[in-house]
């Protein structure tokens, strides 16, 4: 019965049509991707943070979650008094929470008809999850042929390793990201020690970054097939892993710089030998680049330096950062410092200061040694070169440039009995003309499930209640 309605209802309705009345509680009517839709299946943080980051311009995110348990990331990390996640009402900021069970075949059929009036599907399962469902883009197109569908997966749609359950730790590893991370053994040249991941989930973050990315791009090639009168949606295939490619993002190797092309040229043949005719003088090591520890490969001076213990800090260790690797820049920082003996043509480019990084670095260390960061950070500054204090939380939301930009908002979570703010980080970029702030935090677990079921969908009262008796919805 459920997929008679849906045929039937898929003759009355327009893909995409009665847009302004979708955006009747929440209008964002001057961001740029104010009247796109875009259907969340997605749990936890990369398809996620893509739709962070699109709502936050705009796009109307309705985020479809189990019910009774909704998204893991609810309950995940520090709990607040109600026992969510302040990270959930920050990811999920400017999305409608909508509880669906897609294991229930009501359930699918609900999406469909949500997937009939979206502009994109945005979903991070195992690949041949949604197909197993009917929701995969031979079951959508045909009610829907201009649905974008973006898919996160840990190794993309295709290739032997499509099925392997990613995570974004494991992709990290086998995307080359964590080899070159760590301390360096200085026997080896190494790691000392288990490669070093950064505290944060960034292979699912830059995954959701490139997702948002290519939505919006696929979103143009839409509008462009249109103007000549077809009707055309496209797969946007994200791997955390990999590389980029036309219709396909592959995440952590797109940000692998020159890494893969430097070993293609030099790690692969001696490195004297292949060098002369390009830079005679100079040898450089085979191009498997290895951890650097506190600095990076191939650039100098660019480093974390010790200074004497703060009193904030209670005798701990301090670092300050420097990044004086433009050649003005250094040849600033040696006058600062009382090193102009090492200046001139030996030390005037980049390659030369690399084969020379060991001095120039113990040069800046013994500088820094003798003195406090706010002192090496006071008299850098003057001086014009960038340096920085090695920062927490508790000071970067204090922070006077932070402040300045607002790059801090104060969002209220909303309860019937009253409520409280939480800080997040804005979303950025800021759009000169565009109210970018956010405009309500991660809603409670279903808390839309009736506006859109009667509003979108033009279910009653009776058939709400009735499917929410039956488990399907929230």
């Amino acid at each position: 019965m459920a997929s008679t309605i849906l045929r039937l209802y898929a003759t009355k309705v327009t893909p995409n049509a009665s847009r302004s009345r979708l955006f009747s509680s929440h209008s964002a009517d001057d961001l740029p991707l104010s009247g796109i839709r875009v259907l969340e299946l997605g749990q936890v943080i990369a398809g996620p943070f893509c739709g962070q980051l699109l709502g936050h311009f705009g796009a109307e995110i309705i985020k479809i979650e189990p019910p009774s348990v909704g998204d893991p990331l609810r309950v995940w990390r520090e709990l607040d008094v109600d026992g969510v996640s302040p990270w959930f009402r920050s990811l999920g900021r400017n999305k409608k929470s909508v509880a669906i069970d897609l294991r229930k075949d009501e359930g699918r059929e609900l999406v469909k008809r949500l997937a009939a009036k979206s502009d994109v599907i945005l979903e991070n399962f195992k690949p041949g999850t949604l197909e197993k469902w009917g929701l995969g883009p031979s079951g959508l197109h045909p009610l829907n042929p201009s649905l974008i569908f973006t898919r996160v997966s840990g190794y993309g749609q295709t290739g032997p390793w499509a099925s392997r359950p990613g995570y974004a730790s494991v992709c990290e590893a086998e995307s080359g990201f964590r080899y070159i991370n760590g301390n360096v053994d200085p026997k080896t040249d190494g790691h000392a020690g288990p490669p070093v991941r950064p505290n944060i989930s960034l292979g699912d973050s830059v995954a959701g970054l490139h997702a948002a990315f290519g939505t919006v791009l696929a979103l143009m090639s839409r509008q462009r097939s249109a103007s000549h009168g077809k009707q055309k949606g496209q797969t946007v295939d994200v791997s955390i892993m990999e590389r980029c490619s036309s219709e396909s993002t592959l995440s952590m190797m797109n940000l692998m710089e020159g890494i893969i092309p430097e070993y293609d040229r030099k790690g692969k043949v001696g490195s004297v030998a292949h060098n002369k005719s390009m830079m005679p003088g100079i040898i450089l090591p085979l191009q498997v680049r290895g951890p650097s520890g506190s600095s990076v490969t191939g650039i100098v001076p660019t480093n974390a330096y010790p200074c004497l213990p703060s009193p904030s800090t209670a005798g701990l260790p301090t670092y300050i950062i420097i990044g004086a690797n433009g050649d003005t820049l250094y040849a600033r920082l040696m006058r600062a410092i009382g090193r102009e003996d090492l200046t001139g043509p030996l030390y005037a480019h980049n390659h030369h200061r690399v084969s020379r990084q060991a001095e120039i670095e113990t040069a800046i260390t013994e500088w820094t040694s003798s003195r406090s960061a706010e002192d090496v950070y006071e008299l850098l500054e003057a001086a014009g070169v960038p340096v920085g204090r090695v920062l927490s939380v508790r000071e970067i939301v204090e922070h006077e440039q932070v402040k300045a930009r607002d790059a801090v908002e104060d969002v209220w979570v909303h309860k019937e009995d009253g409520g409280w703010n939480v800080k997040m980080s804005r979303v950025f970029p800021i759009l000169q003309g565009s109210d970018t702030k956010t405009r309500w935090a991660g809603p409670d677990l279903g808390a839309h499930t009736d506006e859109v079921m009667k509003e979108d969908l033009g279910l009653d009262s009776d058939e709400v209640a009735r499917l929410r008796q039956d488990g399907v919805i929230g």
